[in-house]
């Protein structure tokens, strides 16, 4: 992993609240609030220049936010992507050392997969009955893609912490 043992530990107890948090809200509301969004960025705002090596470095993984923030303006045009999914992806590309992005695309896929099984497994079985009313158990096609963006960021930092430059 290309992102530092050391800034993924620093990101890691700031962060980790918010992806679980926006796994909750968008599995509860079908929503990923602009609140969360606008948490994640300002945290990699504030910590990125102490914990990344070098102030180069922490503009370029900035620049990575306006660039995933464009595409996901796109895709969610087109229908592809949410608007608060394209946020989210948004808030969360800085926190990715563009060297890892092909193992984020991989822990991504594998997410999507889980989540989406586990969604539909629960949403299908009495599993559901223990948080009534969430609005993802009655949300057709759609899927809460929270509930894998989330958790993509948080392992991608834990691997990042343990393996990590």
């Amino acid at each position: 992993m290309a992102l530092s043992s050391f800034a993924a530990l620093w990101f890691l107890p700031f962060v980790l609240p918010v992806c679980f948090y926006v796994s909750w809200t968008d599995l509860a509301y079908m929503k990923i609030t602009n609140k969360a969004v606008t948490v994640l960025a300002v945290i990699f705002v504030l910590l990125g220049p102490f914990v990344l090596d070098g102030f180069t470095l922490y503009l370029w993984q900035l620049a990575q936010l306006v660039i995933v923030l464009l595409a996901g303006i796109a895709l969610n045009a087109v229908g592809a992507f949410g608007a608060g999914d394209a946020k989210f992806a948004a808030a969360a590309a800085p926190y990715v050392a563009l060297q890892d992005v092909a193992v984020v695309a991989v822990i991504f896929a594998v997410m999507m997969v889980a989540a989406f099984a586990a969604h539909r497994v629960v949403r299908a079985s009495p599993l559901r009955n223990l948080a009534p009313g969430w609005k993802s158990w009655d949300a057709g096609n759609k899927f809460p893609m929270g509930l894998a963006l989330g958790p993509t960021l948080a392992l991608y930092l834990c691997l990042a912490a343990l393996n990590g430059a």
